[in-house]
C-alpha cells in the first residue's frame, strides 16, 4: 500500500513537472512577485492569454501608497485624461509578453512617466529577474527585480 501511494505520488509530481514545462518549455517562467530595483513597488507577474502561454504583471505594494494628502496614489502621468485617476494599485503594467527563447518581450507601461516601453524580462537565478527595456529602440536601461514573499503571504504572515 505505501509503495502504491508512493509511485502514485511521485507520477502526479512528474505530471505537474511536466506542465510547467510545456507552459514554459525554457524554465525560466518569472511568474512570482517581484520587488522593483528602486525599491519602491512590488509586481506581481502571472500567466496569462490563451493556454498561460504569455504574462501579465501588475502593482501590488508601493512603498508610499498615498500622495501627501494622504489619498492613494493615481496614474497622474497617464497620456489619456480619462486614466489619470485610475488607482496605482492594481494596475496593470506588462500585458501579454511572449516567449522568446529564454526571456518574455512585448511592452512595459512605465507608471513614472506616462510612457511605453519595449522590454524584455528574463530570470537570472530563482531570485533574480533581469528586466530590459527601451524606447524608440534608443533610450535603454536595465535593472534587477528580486524575488520577494507574496503580498498575500506577507499579510497572512502577520497575522
Amino acid at each position: 500500500m505505501r509503495l502504491a501511494l508512493s509511485a502514485t505520488l511521485l507520477l502526479a509530481g512528474l505530471s505537474a513537472a511536466a506542465a510547467d514545462t510545456a507552459k514554459d518549455p525554457s524554465g525560466k517562467d518569472p511568474s512570482g512577485t517581484w520587488l522593483t530595483g528602486d525599491g519602491r513597488a512590488k509586481i506581481r507577474i502571472d500567466r496569462c492569454g490563451p493556454g498561460q502561454k504569455l504574462v501579465c504583471g501588475k502593482v501590488v505594494w508601493l512603498k508610499v501608497p498615498t500622495t501627501e494628502s494622504g489619498t492613494p496614489r493615481t496614474d497622474l502621468k497617464n497620456p489619456d485624461p480619462k486614466k489619470r485617476a485610475r488607482p496605482v494599485m492594481g494596475l496593470q503594467l506588462i500585458d501579454g509578453l511572449k516567449p522568446d527563447e529564454d526571456k518574455y518581450t512585448g511592452e512595459i507601461y512605465n507608471i513614472e512617466e506616462g510612457k511605453i516601453y519595449t522590454v524584455s524580462l528574463e530570470r537570472e537565478s530563482e531570485a533574480e529577474l533581469s528586466v530590459s527595456g527601451c524606447m524608440l529602440r534608443v533610450l535603454c536601461g536595465s535593472q534587477t527585480w528580486t524575488r520577494v514573499p507574496d503580498v498575500n503571504q506577507q499579510a497572512a504572515i502577520k497575522n
